[in-house]
């Protein structure tokens, strides 16, 4: 399906050279044995010396930050102590995402380990929605007796909620990472870097951050009172947890940097080792267990099983490959099905549950395409590009786990920030009415926050809470229009008038010389990749695009790339040849990343396609081209050596048989440069642009073929099999053009 507008693209060199910063990455490279396009990275990602860039590159737990700088969390901890002590009955109180999942089980291992007598509850997304419930609360206390409850990546916005929970004489400990609202939960304790009040110097911990800096909090407070050094609590805290830590954070989309880094570096090496029965089974569901031998597959050895996790075990593995299992639990059946994964204790349950979810995030796949489908064809035939600066869906049908993932397929695809609401279940007797509640999920772009946006029509929702580029929200169905124009002219105040390029990022430029597997290993070395930490991209200018090759069934294609001596494949994802818009032979411009391909023990360079067009030099000289076909359609006189701009009859013979082929074959269209290339690669040097744009005017005069022109570059064939015999010398067209050579 094409969109009614396509957006624009626009690449940006992150690296800009000038003295300071040659001199920079010069002494970077130098210092650390490092490439000069590595240290640009560097340099990208703020490292302004080779002693910031060693830091980058060396994480370790002393640079985290001092726990208790966390307004609150004494406090925290105190009152958890307490319960712990007194046998109090505690309640962990959690969200359905991986981020609650995972700080549900962290918590959950830590009070067990101290004896504590804990259990936890996450809602269900369809039946209990988002967040704190009253209902939750009552059943929690009357029917487990729950003494304590502590909220994991939730809770921030829950006045009434922990208000209630007074009255029944139960505590709460408040636990997020969500943006905050003007006023606080009246809870024992709110333990949150976002608040205002709050000191903490890093804020974009993830849920499942929070719960870790309480547990380091917890350790350092009882390393104190037994005389022990306070960063052996830390090492405690992260040597037990940083794994489940990583994998919540990771799977928050967190920006990869400060204390998130240093989690997630921690973490992903537990993974690839991990001890958990359930991660572990999780893994191997998620990896393939065969390898190709003799052109067959054969079953993994434990031994290369070991090497494939460490190959293969990075932040792009727990982020699409861990991280959609688990998320499955919660947005199709219930998330305490992850939970009971990450808690398993024999291998048995581990299998078996590990299978679970993969068979659960199969169906929830099915329901996403299905509902994708259905968004993008309401988009095409509902909203105007030209004007409406994000883009708001409702849907009767749609499962409500599904429309945030949707809501970020829309995003990606058309630029803009997009937010669907689902009424599934809300329709009573199957009548819309304007009091239906809605449960919508919402991504936003660059330059938005989606939740001071929603801040601003509070009077329309019911609900709201979230990130700056991520978040939830209730509303009735009567107030969907109203919301969709209110939402809009706030996007356009801060997005602008002009609808929005889409806008991708390069390091630097590289050379042929510069894609070496050196560079790709010292880019290794940045890991792990992510928010505010993205894979390195860069740019290839002016290359030979030599091949085209469909791969998936048609789905991704790949491409031989060649230019000063080397050889490259590339691989384009999502991209089949026929949307590419490029012919074998023409010069690219190429966006890419750079990694190793290991296939049956050989190791070669990749480039991973993230966009690409034709090369700069050639736009100037097809534009130089053009401009001169047009002049002399206009009758401006043929200079010397331009004589090979006129065809002869040998000429029209080859381009009509290659036409009437192609038609033969259901191929009735093509763009001016793609015809050429494809009958240059047949015939090579017998043809040029501005040769086959007369030749085609002529066949089109003299009605030898059918010729529309419906854009500008691109045409439709229609051929005729017996056409009236003209001879080619009868065309006015050529003719004329034979007539502007200039006498000698």
């Amino acid at each position: 399906m094409e969109r009614k507008i396509k957006r624009n693209k626009v690449w940006t060199q992150l690296y800009v050279a000038d003295d300071a910063a040659e001199a920079a990455v010069q002494e970077i490279a130098d210092s650390l044995g490092l490439t000069k396009q590595a240290a640009k990275v560097l340099y990208n990602r703020g490292c302004a010396d080779s002693v910031g860039a060693r830091a980058f590159l060396e994480q370790s737990a002393e640079k985290m930050h001092d726990p208790f700088l966390l307004r609150d969390v004494d406090r925290a901890v105190a009152r958890i102590r307490r319960a712990v002590d007194n046998h109090e009955r505690i309640a962990i109180y959690g969200d359905y995402d991986v981020d609650g999942v995972t700080a549900v089980s962290v918590l959950y291992l830590f009070l067990s380990r101290q004896g504590a007598d804990v259990g936890y509850y996450i809602p269900s997304r369809i039946r209990d929605g988002y967040g704190l419930t009253t209902s939750a609360i009552d059943m929690l206390a009357q029917e487990r007796g729950v003494n304590l409850i502590i909220t994991v990546d939730t809770g921030i916005t829950a006045i009434e909620e922990v208000k209630h929970a007074a009255e029944l004489g139960v505590d709460m400990v408040i636990t997020d990472h969500h943006e905050c609202h003007a006023e606080l939960p009246e809870a024992c304790a709110v333990v949150n870097p976002h608040r205002p009040d709050c000191d903490y110097p890093f804020k974009e911990l993830a849920g499942v951050g929070v719960v870790f800096k309480l547990l380091c909090a917890y350790e350092m407070t009882l390393c104190r009172e037994k005389g022990i050094a306070l960063i052996e609590g830390a090492h405690r805290i992260c040597s037990e947890y940083a794994d489940l830590v990583a994998l919540g954070t990771i799977a928050d989309v967190m920006p990869i940097v400060d204390e998130n880094r240093i989690i997630v570096s921690y973490g992903l090496h537990m993974i690839a080792n991990t001890r958990r029965r359930g991660l572990s089974a999780l893994i191997d569901a998620a990896l393939p267990n065969t390898r190709m031998r003799g052109g067959f597959p054969v079953p993994l050895t434990p031994e290369e099983r070991v090497q494939q996790r460490k190959k293969r075990i990075n932040s792009g593995f727990v982020g699409f490959g861990l991280a959609p299992r688990i998320n499955a639990a919660g947005r199709i059946s219930t998330a305490s099905k992850a939970v009971e994964l990450l808690l398993a204790d024999t291998d048995e349950t581990a299998e078996a549950l590990a299978q679970e979810l993969c068979e659960i995030n199969v169906r929830r796949q099915v329901e996403e395409n299905r509902v994708a489908e259905q968004a993008y064809e309401m988009i095409e035939q509902t909203v105007d590009f030209e004007n409406d600066r994000i883009i708001v869906l409702d849907g009767d049908h749609w499962p409500q786990g599904i429309v945030g993932i949707v809501s970020s397929r829309v995003t990606e695809r058309y630029g803009l920030p997009s937010i669907l609401i689902s009424f599934d279940g809300s329709v009573k007797d199957g009548m819309p009415t304007s009091d239906d509640i809605g449960k919508g999920s919402g991504r936003s772009v660059k330059g938005m926050n989606l939740v001071e946006s929603l801040m601003a029509c509070e009077d329309l929702l019911l609900k709201f809470g979230g990130h700056e580029l991520a978040a939830g929200m209730s509303i009735t169905r009567g107030n969907i229009e109203r919301f969709r124009r209110r939402i809009n002219e706030v996007a356009r105040a801060q997005l602008g008038d002009e609808p929005p390029a889409v806008q991708l990022y390069a390091e630097c430029e590289l050379t042929s010389k510069d894609m070496t597997m050196r560079l790709c290993e010292e880019l290794e070395r940045m890991e792990p990749f992510g928010v505010a930490n993205p894979v390195p991209q860069f740019i290839a200018r002016d290359m030979t695009l030599c091949r085209i090759i469909a791969m998936g069934g048609g789905k991704h294609t790949k491409l031989l790339l060649e230019k000063d001596g080397l050889s490259i494949y590339a691989v384009y994802f999502g991209m089949s040849p026929a949307m590419l818009h490029l012919t074998a032979g023409e010069r690219v411009d190429v966006l890419f990343q750079l990694n190793i391909n290991e296939f049956q023990g050989e190791r070669s360079l990749q480039m991973i396609v993230q966009d690409i067009c034709e090369s700069e030099s050639s736009q100037r000289e097809q534009s130089r081209i053009r401009e001169r076909y047009e002049q002399i359609r206009a009758g401006a006189l043929l200079e010397e050596g331009e004589e090979i701009y006129i065809p002869d009859r040998d000429d029209f013979a080859l381009v009509y048989t290659f036409l009437r082929r192609e038609f033969r074959q259901g191929n009735t269209s093509y763009s001016d440069r793609g015809l050429l290339m494809a009958i240059e690669s047949e015939a090579p040097g017998r043809l040029n642009y501005i040769k086959l744009k007369f030749i085609l005017r002529v066949l089109q005069e003299l009605q030898i073929c059918g010729i529309q022109e419906p854009e500008e570059g691109y045409y439709i064939f229609d051929i005729y099999f017996n056409p009236t015999k003209c001879p080619i010398d009868k065309s006015s067209i050529l003719k004329k053009l034979r007539s502007q050579c200039r006498k000698k």
